[in-house]
């Protein structure tokens, strides 16, 4: 569809400005002006019940995996470290660090099993700042389901003399062809999620690391809701998620040989953070190379103390955590599974997509979901292909059985009048 144009009149501004409306973004839009799922104002919030205006429902849209945003232990560590360090700190990370960034990526290093590690922001930054580094003018192989940040950030080293290249979903063969038939002596990224922000699955990151180290590339992998959920294995472990939430390389027995791990406290650690899991070298590196590091306002002191305070629940408690996480995640699945619908989550990771059996209905099933009291993610075309319209599901610690079962009940619904996909 051809975009359209509209005048928009700028404050301070005598002149017209001319902004292209590009029509891709039409269903969204219709989304976001009709239905109450999209740019809400949540007013109030009790344990995983939140209320925008006068309704109250269940909230299945945080990604806040471990319940830690809700913590008693963990709210407490707030007061603290702003009494010392104040709201925010006031420099770069080159210019100063208060020691607390020092004693996280100590623990994280120690946590992940991982060479070295380096905090930013956010994902978002270190994937537009660290990936056209890593690049260069060299090539990158960029996963055709990789999650949007991640294109732009290919898209940025693109603009910068980078080569991209897409190899398909979870595909390790079709990536070894592409990288056998690269010309040699250039540099070779390979970019791609962990477990999956959609489909919660996570890829054999075995199989693409030893691609990777037999064609000399480096594995780039974006962990962003891996990271606490998932961990070691071993015979002590509580739940099929592993043990102590350790991402993904550890959950696969794997080493960080060629190996950049990319992950965020936002998600389970509920804490505005990112981190880069990397040799010493590139860390330092990036130091000096990297925008977030050398200008970017860096994190508040609210997330540094929730992080630390965070570790701390993690080491004293999360493994049980995990095991409440993944019964309550089970419970849900199971009558997902039962009812015979269709979710592209095969395995137990707390985030179950829908798709619906019409995509054109997402509107109607959405305000169906807000009547019955029920806030999850709404995934409109472009956010998804319109064969994948639907909506997400994430399950939390948080959640009460009370809830899930409230869930349940909304979806036997939505089963019943045929709105989404059968797994046949």
């Amino acid at each position: 569809m051809k975009g359209t144009w509209m005048t928009v009149h700028p404050l301070h501004s005598t002149k017209a400005a001319y902004v292209r409306r590009d029509g891709r973004w039409d269903d969204l839009e219709r989304l976001r002006t009709s239905s109450p799922m999209y740019d809400a104002t949540i007013e109030e919030i009790d344990g995983r019940r939140i209320r925008v205006g006068d309704h109250w429902l269940s909230d299945f849209a945080s990604c806040n995996y471990l319940g830690f945003d809700l913590d008693p232990q963990i709210m407490d560590a707030v007061d603290p470290y702003i009494r010392t360090w104040g709201t925010h700190p006031s420099w770069s990370r080159l210019l100063g660090n208060p020691k607390p960034y020092i004693e996280i990526e100590e623990r994280l290093t120690e946590l992940l099993g991982a060479p070295d590690t380096l905090l930013l922001p956010t994902i978002t930054h270190i994937h537009m700042s660290v990936i056209p580094i890593l690049a260069g003018k060299g090539m990158i192989f960029l996963d055709s389901q990789s999650h949007k940040t991640i294109y732009d950030g290919c898209m940025n080293a693109k603009g910068l003399g980078a080569t991209v290249q897409r190899f398909r979903a979870n595909d390790p063969d079709h990536l070894e062809e592409l990288l056998k038939a690269a010309p040699a002596g250039v540099t070779r990224l390979v970019a791609m999620d962990g477990v999956n922000s959609m489909t919660g699955l996570a890829p054999d990151i075995a199989r693409f690391a030893q691609v990777c180290r037999e064609n000399n590339a480096l594995l780039y992998v974006d962990e962003a809701h891996g990271f606490g959920v998932i961990g070691e294995r071993s015979e002590h472990e509580t739940s099929p998620y592993g043990s102590r939430g350790n991402a993904i390389v550890r959950y696969a027995g794997e080493t960080y040989d060629n190996i950049v791990l990319v992950g965020g406290f936002s998600k389970s650690y509920s804490s505005l953070m990112a981190f880069l899991a990397l040799p010493t070298w590139l860390k330092n590196h990036l130091k000096v190379a990297a925008p977030p590091y050398l200008y970017s306002g860096p994190s508040p002191t609210a997330s540094l103390a929730t992080v630390m305070a965070g570790m701390d629940v993690n080491e004293q408690r999360g493994d049980a955590i995990r095991a409440d996480l993944y019964r309550k995640t089970m419970k849900v699945l199971n009558h997902v599974r039962a009812l015979g619908l269709y979710t592209p989550n095969t395995g137990t990771t707390p985030i179950i997509e829908l798709p619906l059996a019409q995509g054109e209905d997402i509107q109607e099933v959405g305000q169906f979901l807000w009547d019955r009291g029920i806030y999850v993610t709404l995934a409109a075309y472009p956010l998804v292909p319109r064969d994948q319209v639907g909506f997400r599901v994430q399950v939390t610690a948080a959640n009460t059985d009370a809830e899930l079962d409230q869930l349940n009940a909304v979806l036997s619904e939505l089963a019943s009048g045929l709105r989404l996909r059968d797994a046949a």
